[in-house]
């Protein structure tokens, strides 16, 4: 579990006055006599006493043994043969490390001017196990790889640390890795950072990492120029100019939009990246062990992106990411009239009150439709096919076209296809009460095809082409419909995430299009995208029972369930077949089952289009709203938000109703929404804020805010008169027994609906003690935060006795403790240890009376994520050190135990 530590004192918000001289990291003196009394500079005497005890260093927490502060103990980790062993206890392990590149980080340092370039790990992980690389500071200027090989040294797998410093990989199987962290350097970067490798599963946001194993086209690379040119046709000079010097052409794309490219076919790589300013870098990043060729043409390709990013006048580069249907194909027909999915939906109740209207449009970006299968060919709108890669298309057209008709994908392992997108279109608006074919779910809508993917996939450029489209958003077809999309559905997806595609959902968002994707068939917690992008709704699958599906994928970015079947019970719907076995390919119009989280989109697309039919205001934060609000779904699983089945699984009937009563009363109801609708406050937060909305159109007030555990309180902060706003959640961990604990808290008005927040949190640390580094413990004066004495220990399997004679009889103090593996003189910065006396979460000044021992209490390294639901003031410009300065110590120790009120360190202004 990863603590994310809350310090009382941050450097990024005091004026601090500081001189930093390399030896404030020298031992310090610890022989002040604990009964001896010294004249201080009025002539009175002084009395000092000893304050000792005991920190331990959290289980499972781990230091790199070969950090920047000269003090540490050192043993070099640069190697497969020197990889530091970590050893992993219930599913968790955390390292604070620190790597830099020649001549950067604080001076003074051990590495200072050689660098330390890269560490290694050896640690036997488990299959799905989430591996972490958080790096800390520094990031503009720095970057970090996250590398992972098997036994066998192979490797598996690789990251980049994204903008907000993280990379994240997943391990693929059982067995023993290595796991390499490595400093980037390159015309642009010098890196020196901490950074902390959590190993365990974490819910983050990992939105733009660059991923070895992500699926993606080698070779081509989206980019986006910044427009700083008005003139259009000196704009497309300026960046037909750009491509060439950099060393590439464009495949795909216009002036002042996204564009697809791929390199110069006359330029080598060397000149290639040369150019770009990353040649040393992917000269390093290819480093010791084994990859295949297809791994190092996937890695070029990544360092393409990195060099693009570099330079000036690039608004960003992404790889074009290959997304793939969300089904699970079987040819075996069920039998026509048993569409089991529609009765559990409560369609039949629905359909009393709307069958849908031929004014509200729902997009299929897919495979295309089979444009004459009877159950559909009256149901469809004008559509486009926007794959431009003729060997993925299948088609007879070169490039994109007008036509949407599905060619086939030839994905079965017979070589007919699935006719994907014809499956869930019929399921969304088949033709019904016909005495043909299947039943949709809103008989009367229209159908968009929008041809995106073929033999193989599709790839984001592509596909986000088609959403364009779909939107009524510029694209590389120059049309645009003459009705956009009211809902996009999106029955496929992949791993990998861009900004690219993030901002074209902002724009169709802003244009009151409701997009739906499928949450993915991986059957775990991996994020599959585009469900996973903010404004997506992200839809998991159910079985025949309302049970979670095995396959189905889960976590914190599912918002509903909807019927997708298994392999006994599928859903049923229109489909095809192609006949490939002579010289030309015929095409029967059939109906087939297949089930996947693919099927379980256009229930949801199917009643959302029902609901714009009856309410044709709805937008994408009404549907949202009523979504949150419990409107849309019924309950399944945890009570409330659940990480499987979201807000519950889509109930037709209680979705019709709501639309039905909105136009009526012009408006949506009041709806109250809680945001974040999680806290997780680990080991050391006490405090979180909330914020209550409305996301309705009645007004509301908050009547109530009610915990369901004695430890565990809320209280307004900043609210509204009709207590709307900020509120304060607030846990006290005194007198429990340690242990993990849970509990909600419940906010309740005169709106239909309770907003519910979810807090967990844990009390002590872990039974097993590790190597937390070398520690230095501060002696704080409690009334001026001026560091009294400081005691520094390598300490012994993370264990630190120490003992600090220079505490002034009554004198007022607090005690922290921490590590300061970059050596910038300074304790608790991120991905450093940190802890307090008695504890980080609520540090308490004692008042010396006489020799105090037994002072006891732990540190744990300090995450702060960004993206995570828990508190973070972090930012992409950090420019001053975190944490508490180390003492410094004037050169002569008797001045120092003379006096009690100067000489004793930095003064810190009280928060």
């Amino acid at each position: 579990m990863i603590h994310s530590k809350k310090r009382p004192f941050d450097m990024r918000n005091l004026s601090v006055i500081f001189v930093l001289i390399i030896s404030l990291l020298l031992v310090c003196g610890c022989n002040g006599g604990s009964d001896d009394e010294n004249p201080t500079t009025d002539g009175e005497s002084a009395t000092y006493r000893t304050v000792s005890g005991t920190i331990t260093s959290a289980g499972n927490m781990f230091a790199d043994s070969d950090v920047n502060d000269p003090n540490a103990n050192y043993t070099s980790n640069d190697s497969f043969d020197r990889a530091q062993t970590i050893n992993i206890s219930d599913d968790r392990a955390t390292v604070s490390g620190f790597v830099n590149v020649n001549y950067s980080g604080p001076m003074g340092g051990r590495f200072s001017i050689t660098g330390d370039y890269e560490d290694f790990y050896q640690v036997v992980l488990t299959e799905g196990m989430t591996i972490t690389l958080y790096m800390a500071e520094n990031l503009r200027t720095s970057e970090l790889d996250l590398y992972l090989y098997d036994s066998t040294e192979t490797l598996t797998g690789s990251a980049t640390t994204n903008s907000n410093g993280i990379a994240s990989l997943t391990v693929p199987s059982n067995g023993t890795y290595y796991i390499r962290v490595v400093a980037v350097e390159s015309t642009t970067l010098r890196t020196s950072t901490m950074y902390a490798l959590i190993l365990g599963q974490i819910d983050i946001n990992g939105t733009g990492q660059l991923r070895l194993t992500d699926d993606f086209v080698s070779g081509e690379v989206l980019v986006q120029f910044e427009d700083n040119c008005s003139d259009v046709v000196s704009l497309s000079a300026a960046e037909s100019k750009a491509v060439s010097a950099l060393g590439f052409t464009t495949k795909a794309g216009t002036t002042s939009r996204d564009k697809l490219l791929k390199p110069d076919a006359s330029t080598d790589r060397d000149t290639l990246f040369d150019t770009l300013g990353v040649k040393d870098a992917f000269t390093r990043s290819i480093g010791p062990g084994y990859m295949d060729g297809t791994s190092k043409e996937k890695l070029e390709t990544l360092w393409m992106i990195r060099g693009l990013r570099n330079q000036s006048g690039i608004k960003y580069a992404e790889p074009n990411y290959i997304r793939k249907a969300f089904n699970i194909p079987d040819d075996t027909y069920y039998s026509q009239g048993k569409q089991w999915n529609l009765p559990l939906i409560n369609l039949e109740d629905a359909w009393d009150v709307s069958t849908g209207s031929s004014s509200v449009i729902v997009a299929v970006v897919d495979t295309g439709v089979l444009l004459d299968h009877p159950d559909l060919k009256n149901q469809l709108v004008d559509g486009y096919d926007f794959i431009s890669d003729d060997t993925i298309s299948g088609d007879d057209e070169s490039g994109i076209d007008s036509n949407p008709d599905d060619t086939g994908d030839q994905s079965n392992s017979d070589g007919t296809s699935s006719f994907h997108g014809t499956h869930v279109a019929g399921i969304i608006a088949a033709q019904s009460n016909n005495t043909q074919g299947v039943a949709g779910v809103a008989w009367n809508v229209k159908i968009m095809p929008v041809r995106a993917m073929g033999i193989g996939g599709g790839t984001t450029y592509d596909v986000m082409q088609a959403v364009k489209f779909a939107a009524g958003l510029d694209n590389d077809s120059g049309t645009v419909p003459v009705d956009p999309a009211d809902i996009i559905n999106l029955s496929l997806g992949g791993s990998g995430s861009t900004t690219y595609e993030q901002e074209i959902f902002d724009d169709v968002r802003d244009a009151g299009v409701i997009v739906i994707a499928a949450a993915g068939n991986d059957g775990e917690s991996t994020k599959s995208y585009p469900a996973a992008y903010d404004g997506v709704v992200s839809v998991s699958a159910v079985d025949d029972s309302k049970n979670f599906t095995s396959y189905s994928n889960y976590g914190s970015f599912i918002d509903l369930s909807a019927p997708g079947g298994t392999s006994d019970q599928q859903i049923y719907s229109t489909c095809g077949y192609d006949d490939r076995s002579g010289t030309d390919v015929s095409y029967a119009y059939t109906y087939g089952q297949m089930y996947g989280t693919s099927m379980a989109v256009p229930h949801v697309s199917g009643v959302a289009a029902l609901m714009k039919s009856l309410y044709p205001g709805l937008t994408p934060n009404g549907f949202d709203g009523l979504l949150a609000g419990g409107y849309l779904t019924q309950d399944l699983g945890d009570s409330g938000w659940d990480e499987k089945f979201g807000y519950g699984m889509i109930a037709a009937k209680k979705a019709v109703d709501i639309a039905y009563q909105s136009s009526v009363d012009d408006s949506l109801p009041a709806i109250l929404a809680v945001t974040p609708s999680g806290l997780s406050f680990g080991t050391a937060l006490t405090s979180s804020d909330v914020t209550l909305s409305n996301q309705g159109g009645e007004t509301l007030t908050v009547s109530t805010a009610v915990s369901d555990a004695s430890w565990l309180s809320v209280a307004a902060a900043d609210v509204d008169d009709s207590s709307l706003g900020t509120y304060t959640v607030t846990v006290d961990r005194s007198g429990l027994s340690d242990g993990s604990y849970s509990g909600t808290i419940t906010f309740s008005g005169s709106s239909r609906n309770d907003a519910v927040v979810d807090v967990a949190m844990r009390v002590g640390t872990y039974a097993e003690t590790t190597d937390g580094g070398y520690h230095y413990v501060l002696l704080i004066d409690s009334q001026t935060d001026e560091i009294l004495e400081q005691f520094s220990s390598a300490g012994d399997s993370g264990v630190y006795q120490f003992d600090l004679t220079q505490a002034l009889e009554n004198e007022s103090v607090l005690i922290y403790a921490g590590t300061d593996a970059d050596n910038d003189g300074y304790i608790c910065g991120e991905a450093e240890a940190c802890g307090a006396y008695p504890s980080l979460d609520s540090p308490q000044a004692i008042t010396i009376k006489g020799d105090m021992n037994g002072i006891d209490f732990a540190t744990d390294i300090n995450i702060n994520f960004p993206g995570v639901s828990v508190p973070s003031n972090r930012t992409t410009s950090r420019s001053t050190p975190a944490g508490f300065p180390l003492k410094l110590k004037d050169t002569a120790e008797s001045e120092e135990k003379n006096s009690a009120s100067t000489n004793r360190g930095i003064r810190l202004r009280t928060p």
